[in-house]
């Protein structure tokens, strides 16, 4: 690990996942065109969640954040990626580089400890209601969203640091569309297998243990619930954010949790645009369109926007 061999100067070539070939360009539309609508769609959650003082309960709060943190996600990748490819130049500076793993690790860390909190408050919702207001305050539910943040910002600052300080050498070229720390330790020219442990033992970590927490929150609902009627019920208020823990841990066990002799640049470049790109789309489409307070919000918005007009 020596700073010595490269200077902040040293540019990297991302080489990005599309060509110019008629079904690419397609693609590529098509990517931009989810990005639109997973930025329009987040910033409304957020903003809607922040407006309406009925979705100022625990679960929306933690809602809100998971919007934020989709919509920062996709911000982080997707411009770089268009950027490059219509212009024509696929450079990224060390420090760019540097800001893209900070910020995707950091932000796939939190999402994971986050999601498994938003597990933990539908546990508390339907099998301790009396005390759901003691079990999940608004103290509590602010301590799990900062936690959230701090412990997905710590894991960024580590690898971030730890990935810049290899030298790296030859073409410099990444096989990947963004910054993605396993695609750039291949070009590094010094043994990275130790900080490669690591990383490993952090996805066991940062992946295993919040997906261990949400099956054990589910297993309890199941075993409160005495009735198949009952667990029908709860089963139809926890859906929502059971098909979005599928989506994300399904996407980021298979990049991360893979042994490194079966994994292949094309699959780990389409597999991170999935939950890059096309995860941060869905979310807010799930929750909105499987969840009746948040639909009601949406129908009295414009009454809470422009009250002279809509009188």
């Amino acid at each position: 690990m020596a700073w010595e061999n490269q200077t902040f100067n040293s540019d990297f070539i991302l080489v990005g996942i599309f060509n110019n070939s008629p079904t690419h360009i397609f693609l590529f539309s098509l990517v931009l065109g989810i990005f639109t609508v997973a930025v329009i769609g987040n910033t409304a959650m957020v903003l809607l969640i922040c407006l309406d003082n009925q979705l100022h309960s625990p679960m929306y709060v933690l809602l809100s954040q998971l919007s934020l943190m989709d919509l920062m996600l996709i911000c982080t990748t997707v411009p770089k990626m268009a950027f490059n490819y219509l212009s024509g130049r696929k450079s990224i500076s060390l420090a760019g580089c540097g800001a893209q793993i900070f910020l995707y690790v950091s932000l796939l860390g939190a999402e994971c400890f986050l999601l498994a909190a938003m597990a933990y408050d539908r546990y508390v919702a339907i099998c301790h209601p009396l005390r759901y207001s003691i079990l999940m305050s608004q103290k509590i539910c602010g301590l799990m969203a900062a936690s959230s943040w701090i412990l997905g910002s710590l894991d960024g600052i580590i690898e971030a640091a730890v990935a810049l300080s290899f030298s790296y050498c030859g073409a410099r070229e990444i096989p990947h569309f963004f910054c993605d720390v396993p695609a750039l330790l291949t070009l590094s020219c010094t043994n990275t297998l130790l900080f490669e442990r690591m990383i490993f033992i952090c996805c066991v970590i940062m992946l295993l243990f919040p997906v261990a927490v949400i099956i054990a929150s589910y297993v309890y609902v199941i075993v409160a619930m005495r009735s198949t009627e009952a667990r029908k019920k709860a089963f139809s208020t926890c859906s929502s954010h059971l098909s979005v823990v599928g989506l994300f841990y399904g996407a980021a066990i298979f990049i991360y949790m893979r042994p490194k002799s079966y994994r292949t640049a094309n699959q780990d470049k389409v597999v991170s645009a999935f939950y890059t790109v096309f995860t941060p789309v869905l979310n807010p489409l799930i929750y909105s369109l499987r969840n009746s307070e948040v639909k009601g919000a949406l129908k009295k918005l414009p009454t809470q926007c422009f009250p002279n007009i809509t009188n």
